[in-house]
């Protein structure tokens, strides 16, 4: 849980720092220190594909995930969910400020394949490096939206501290049950996800990283019929 309490506190603290600026940050400031992070959240994802020990797992683990995920359009979900939760939540609230902030930042934290794949690994392995980074870009998105929408934005921690804990505490109790190299294997597709992730960030490529989740449980699948 770490990970995603660290996440949690970079979120409230963002928004507070958000909330004092209100003028916001300059946009070529932001957008050179959001791009140097995507530099390191690509690091993280090349670490981490350096620990798969069966490179021909791998390759079918995202051929395998990526056919899954197109037929589902997980994508595509995840989009028209966070278009359902934001009209039913504003339709309730009047469209308020607060109603806003919360939902707009919700989505964007908690809707992702960052999330997902730093959760599991910090509930599988104890690793919470790309739940860590994660926690800076959120701060850093914190302070801006924060600084626009308001006080909405710290509530908006919440959601993430459910979410991904959630999500950790489940991948922990499975870890008794996974091999050291199903977890490496699961590790390396995850991590080729966070690189995908990266080069969104920079403007490099369009991949929808969503539709590839269902990469990250293919090695134990295998492990299971192996």
């Amino acid at each position: 849980m770490l990970g995603t309490l660290v996440n949690f506190g970079a979120i409230i603290a963002g928004s507070v720092l958000g909330l004092l600026l209100k003028g916001g940050i300059p946009e070529k400031i932001s957008k050179t220190i959001m791009n140097g992070l995507a530099l390191c959240v690509l690091y993280i994802g090349i670490s981490g594909t350096l620990k798969g020990d069966n490179p021909l797992l791998i390759i079918i683990s995202i051929a395998a995930g990526a056919l899954i995920g197109e037929l589902v359009d997980i994508d595509n979900l995840l989009n028209r969910f966070g278009v359902f939760v934001e009209k039913k939540f504003n339709k309730l609230t009047k469209n308020s400020p607060i109603a806003e902030g919360f939902v707009t930042s919700s989505l964007l934290f908690c809707v992702g394949a960052m999330a997902i794949v730093g959760s599991l690994q910090s509930g599988l392995q104890g690793n919470h490096t790309v739940l860590f980074n994660k926690s800076i870009l959120d701060g850093i998105s914190a302070i801006v939206f924060a600084s626009s929408l308001g006080i909405g934005v710290v509530l908006s921690a919440f959601a993430v501290l459910i979410y991904q804990g959630s999500i950790t505490m489940l991948a922990s109790l499975l870890q008794g049950a996974l091999t050291t190299a199903v977890i490496s294997n699961m590790t390396a597709v995850g991590s080729l996800l966070i690189i995908g992730l990266s080069f969104n960030m920079l403007g490099i490529t369009k991949i929808k990283v969503a539709n590839l989740l269902p990469a990250i449980i293919v090695p134990i699948i295998y492990s299971i019929f192996s």
